[in-house]
């Protein structure tokens, strides 16, 4: 582990780079390539970012496990073997502490260290960085590997100091075993933690009420252990099927149709639509090409969900708030689960619309609604993330002429590319807002922008540059092609954290790049091919 400096001055290296998770540990890893010094820093006591702090119950990847993996090393892909087809978080977290110490990388990174302040010196041409350890360091560049779903959106709900049981958050869960067992435990929130969390914890407790305030469609994900088979023909062909992902819109080896669902009487439509069901994941969402701006296209794939939920749900009037109405299928992150809409057939599991029953306050005993006081001993918040530019906004982080990142972004978050911000040099983002991240599989997006970076520092080593920021120009040219391509798509007419929704104030803006992995990578390209356009280089 890199030594902590405990003096007023501050510590020089080439590079600082916050956080540990699949963006920090490949960057600090290029970075040694490159031959720059680089100090890691991370919040938590160990690394894997995400998937460190996630350890609720249920808690596993959507995206499958022979694909969701780095592919920069080939002996690492030949050498690590998956045990299922989506990995559990466990899993993933040994795959990430393997890679950090098979790289070495652990000495270079200080552990239970969170990035407070950072501050461009323009005359000096560094970034300032301060942690809440005490921690000054002087970088040439600073390097945000703060992932997209990293900051934890705490609950705000009046009385809940009072509660005299215990309270979990999804993404802040601890890291000894919650045994729920005999216990009367709320959930709150059914996006896709919750959708992970309610199976798991039914098992276990004696009752289970969970509040809903908006269902989502959710695919089942058929998991399975690895077929060995299978996994051998992947690190057979390995280069070629990475290859294959990377020309996709997703980076990720779906089954894409060529064909709109209107084009095909409703016998096919629905045989296909029963196909993808059998087959599982999120791989349902592009049975048929235009399902993201057909709405016609749209209602037909919505409907069959809609009905295979009044299938498994016994209740009908269960059944019926289950079902998502005020949205197009996958314009909300769609959500793959294990048993979700049959735990509602449980005795011990009910449902609370607190649209229709508004959670009014915590209470010492329970949760106290418009109708009822519901008695608990637990209360699990799977309330998401203040996605994409919460970790950011939360450090004080100040570019040139003293400007803060929440002035800068107070009507939404501008970038370019998602890789960089007008007003501050030499700051890189890592699937930041204004890239594909969060609409693909992050890792192959990681990778994509670690790589990125790492040739950019490599071009400025050469030319002799000491200095790169996207112009006003491209930045105000790049929002304005995410927002018109998000408004080309059903995407907007969802109130997703896509759009910043789930959280209270926070601008309504479509923060991904919706264009495609594959169409974004070649604009990419295109810029580094034309001498890096759009960026000051000095």
């Amino acid at each position: 582990m890199a030594q902590r400096s405990r003096t007023g001055d501050a510590r020089d290296v080439d590079a600082v780079v916050v956080g540990a998770g699949f963006a920090g540990l490949y960057m600090l890893h290029r970075l040694r390539g490159l031959g720059l010094s680089a100090q890691g820093f991370e919040a938590g006591s160990g690394v894997g970012g995400t998937w460190y702090w996630n350890r609720y119950p249920g808690a596993r990847c959507d995206v499958e496990s022979l694909q969701y993996s780095f592919s920069f090393d080939e002996a690492l892909q030949q050498e690590w073997e998956w045990s299922e087809r989506y990995p559990s978080q466990a899993e993933i977290l040994r795959y990430l502490e393997h890679v950090a110490h098979r790289f070495d990388l652990m000495r270079d990174i200080a552990l239970d260290t969170r990035v407070t302040a950072a501050r461009w010196e323009d005359a000096a041409g560094r970034w300032l960085v301060e942690t809440d350890r005490g921690d000054r360091v002087s970088a040439r560049f600073l390097i945000m590997a703060t992932g997209a779903l990293s900051a934890a959106r705490k609950p705000e709900i009046a009385g809940l100091e009072s509660f005299r049981g215990r309270w979990y958050h999804t993404g802040a869960w601890p890291h000894e075993k919650v045994d729920f067992t005999g216990q009367r435990v709320g959930v709150i929130g059914t996006g896709s933690s919750g959708i992970q969390t309610i199976p798991a914890v039914a098992e276990e407790a004696a009752e289970v009420v969970v509040f809903q305030r908006t269902p989502n469609f959710t695919i089942p994900a058929w998991n399975r252990p690895l077929d060995p088979d299978q996994q051998r023909g992947w690190k057979e062909r390995y280069a070629e099927m990475r290859a294959k992902a990377r020309a996709t819109r997703s980076g990720i080896l779906y089954e894409y149709s060529t064909r709109g669902a209107l084009e095909v009487d409703e016998a096919e439509r629905q045989a296909e639509f029963e196909r993808r069901w059998a087959r599982g994941g999120a791989n349902f969402t592009h049975a048929f090409n235009d399902l993201f701006v057909n709405i016609e296209s749209n209602d037909q794939a919505a409907e069959f969900v809609r009905n295979r939920i009044r299938a498994l749900v016994r209740d009908p009037a269960v059944a019926a708030k289950l079902m998502p109405t005020d949205h197009p299928i996958g314009t909300k992150r769609i959500c793959v689960d294990t048993n979700y809409y049959v735990t509602f057939n449980r005795p011990n599991v009910s449902l609370v619309d607190v649209r229709e029953e508004p959670i009014e306050a915590v209470t010492p005993t329970g949760i106290r609604t418009r109708a009822r006081d519901y008695a608990l001993d637990s209360i699990v918040f799977a309330t998401g993330y203040d996605a994409v530019t919460g970790a950011l906004m939360r450090i004080d982080l100040v570019g040139r002429d003293s400007i803060r990142i929440q002035d800068q972004w107070a009507h939404g978050p501008t970038s370019y590319l998602g890789l960089m911000v007008a007003g501050f040099p030499n700051l890189f983002t890592i699937t930041g807002p204004g890239s594909p991240s969060i609409l693909t599989n992050v890792v192959v997006s990681i990778e994509h922008h670690v790589e990125w970076i790492a040739n950019c520092l490599a071009h400025m080593a050469e030319k002799g540059l000491s200095r790169i920021e996207p112009t006003a120009e491209a930045e105000a040219g790049w929002v304005a092609e995410v927002a018109e391509v998000a408004a080309g798509t059903l995407f907007p007419r969802a109130n997703s954290w896509y759009m910043g929704a789930n959280i209270p104030g926070k601008p309504r803006v479509f923060l991904p790049y919706v264009g495609g992995f594959a169409k974004y990578t070649g604009i990419c390209d295109e810029i580094v091919r034309a001498g890096y356009s759009g960026f000051d280089m000095r």
